[in-house]
């Protein structure tokens, strides 16, 4: 499993620093309880850090075209009619993703088509599964405009444990569903705002895979389920 470019430093910090508090341990109280205790400590800290930012290469294996496919690992926590007051300021359909500290971190575009926005928001730090998030909490906008001129927005949001938002979207580029959007760190949670009407692929609750689970379907758009690439 490949570790993703956003951990590299923190990781290598937190070798050091784990493994500087044992060796100083080691060589003050022996091999005693109190150091089989922190070394225990230590590689389980530095396992779930490794799971974090753990990045799997994937592709979506059919034809993407039409479709949203789920930004991010997680679990679906919203899919509602609401009003979007920031960029559309109307009314959009929201599917929701929430990630534990367990899922990967890593963002991919939903659709194809070509960065039309890009913005970034200050804001608190509430939990990332609480309906306020959305509007209250640090976060960044991204809209596509898809070939067929439908915009779709996909909102990074920082959680209570999350403090940084990395995008890589820029405006003017094209993107494609295979390629990576972002990385927000810890737990956190990403919002996707479409066409009012647009057909729901997903159900609350529902466990999804970023890169790999249909969420919507674009209205606008027919697709044939049973022609991959």
């Amino acid at each position: 499993m490949k570790v993703h470019k956003e951990g590299t430093g923190l990781l290598l910090s937190l070798f050091t620093f784990l493994f500087v508090v044992n060796l100083t341990l080691y060589y003050t109280v022996g091999k005693g309880y109190l150091f089989s205790i922190s070394l225990s400590l230590s590689v389980a800290l530095f396992l779930l850090a490794l799971n974090f930012f753990r990045s799997p290469f994937r592709r979506f294996p059919y034809d993407s075209e039409g479709l949203v496919i789920a930004p991010a690992d997680g679990v679906v926590v919203a899919i509602e009619e609401v009003m979007e007051n920031e960029y559309f300021h109307e009314k959009r359909l929201q599917i929701s993703i929430f990630m534990s500290i367990f899922n990967v971190h890593a963002n991919w575009f939903p659709v194809n088509g070509a960065v039309s926005h890009v913005s970034h928001q200050p804001g608190r730090f509430r939990a990332a599964y609480l309906p306020k998030s959305s509007t209250e909490n640090e976060r960044s906008t991204i809209v596509i405009t898809t070939r067929h001129n439908v915009d779709v927005l996909a909102r990074q949001i920082a959680g209570a444990l999350a403090r940084r938002v990395v995008t890589y979207a820029r405006v003017g580029e094209s993107c494609h569903v295979d390629e990576q959007m972002g990385f927000i760190k810890f737990g956190s949670r990403v919002d996707l705002f479409l066409p009012a009407g647009t057909e729901v692929l997903v159900e609350m609750d529902q466990k999804v895979t970023g890169n790999q689970t249909p969420v919507a379907r674009l209205h606008k758009i027919n697709y044939d389920y049973s022609a991959p690439l």
